[in-house]
C-alpha cells in the first residue's frame, strides 16, 4: 500500500519533491483508469476497455494480459506507447478524499521523490503553496471531475444494454487461455438501437465513448507482440542499444506468447 502524506506548511515546508524519469511506479498496473476527456488520443495508441466496479463500469486503458504486469513499461521504465494515461501524470501526488468528503492533495512520500535538497519546493517563502503544487492539484481536479463525468457516461451506456464481457484469448505454448474481467462496447447492440435512443445517447455526448472504444481494440495486438518482448528481454542480455523491437504483430486474430 502506497503511504499517502497529506501535504502540509508543518510537514513540507522545508522539503522537495522531484519529477519523476521513470514510470516502473505503473509496472504492475494491468490497466488505468482512463476518463472520457482523454479517450480521442488514448484511443488512438492503447486498447481501451471496462471494468466493473461497485458502483458499474469504469473506462480503462488495458496494459497487461496477466494481473500485475504492464507491458507499455519497459525493464529500464520507459513508456513504450505513445499517450500516458493522465492518471499517471501528476505522481508523486495523489488527490484523495478525508473523511468528511473533503479533497486533499497528498504526496506518495516512499516514491523516493521526496526529500530536503533536491527538486522543487512544495511551498514558497511567504509559505504559499508553490506554483508547481498549484498546478498538480488543478491538474489532478480536473481528472478527478472527468472521472465523475465519466462514470455517468459508462452509466448509460449500460442502461442501454451496450456493454459487454470482451473475450480475449491468448493462445501460447501452453494452449489457449482467455483474459478475464474485461468488456467493450456491444457493437451489434449500438447498431440496433431505435434512432430515439441514438439520437438521446449522441445529445448526451455518449456515443463518442463507444466509438473511441471500439476504435481502439485494433491496439490489442500489440500487446501480444510487447508480451513477446518483455520475455526476450527477460531471457537474454540487453542489447548494447537497449532498444526494443516495436514491429506490430500480424493480425491474424490471436495473441501469441514467444
Amino acid at each position: 500500500m502506497a503511504q499517502l502524506t497529506v501535504i502540509s506548511r508543518d510537514r513540507h515546508a522545508a522539503k522537495r519533491w522531484k519529477r519523476y524519469s521513470s514510470y516502473s511506479f505503473a509496472a504492475q498496473d494491468a490497466v488505468a483508469p482512463l476518463v472520457a476527456q482523454e479517450l480521442p488520443r488514448a484511443c488512438m495508441h492503447l486498447p481501451v476497455g471496462f471494468v466493473k466496479t461497485g458502483n458499474g463500469f469504469q473506462l480503462v486503458a488495458v496494459q497487461g494480459l496477466q494481473p500485475g504486469k504492464n507491458l507499455w513499461v519497459a525493464p529500464d521504465g520507459r513508456w513504450l506507447g505513445g499517450y500516458v494515461p493522465a492518471a499517471y501524470r501528476g505522481f508523486p501526488f495523489v488527490l484523495a478524499n478525508t473523511e468528511d468528503g473533503q479533497r486533499v492533495l497528498c504526496v506518495r512520500e516512499d516514491s523516493g521523490l521526496v526529500n530536503e535538497v533536491e527538486g522543487e519546493a512544495f511551498f514558497q517563502e511567504d509559505g504559499t503553496p508553490a506554483q508547481t503544487v498549484k498546478d498538480v492539484l488543478s491538474f489532478l481536479e480536473q481528472v478527478s471531475n472527468n472521472a465523475r463525468v465519466s462514470a455517468g457516461l459508462c452509466r448509460r451506456l449500460e442502461e442501454h444494454g451496450l456493454i459487454q464481457p470482451w473475450s480475449v484469448k491468448l493462445r501460447g505454448d501452453d494452449g489457449e487461455r482467455e483474459v478475464e474481467g474485461l468488456y467493450r462496447v456491444d457493437e451489434a447492440a449500438l447498431n440496433a438501437l431505435p434512432i430515439e435512443a441514438l439520437d438521446a445517447l449522441r445529445k448526451g455526448g455518449v456515443l463518442p465513448i463507444a466509438y473511441c472504444q471500439l476504435l481502439s481494440m485494433q491496439h490489442l495486438q500489440r500487446l501480444g507482440q510487447l508480451a513477446s518482448q518483455h520475455a526476450a528481454a527477460a531471457s537474454l542480455a540487453t542489447p548494447a542499444s537497449g532498444d526494443l523491437d516495436l514491429e506490430f504483430l500480424k493480425d491474424d486474430g490471436n495473441i501469441r506468447f514467444s
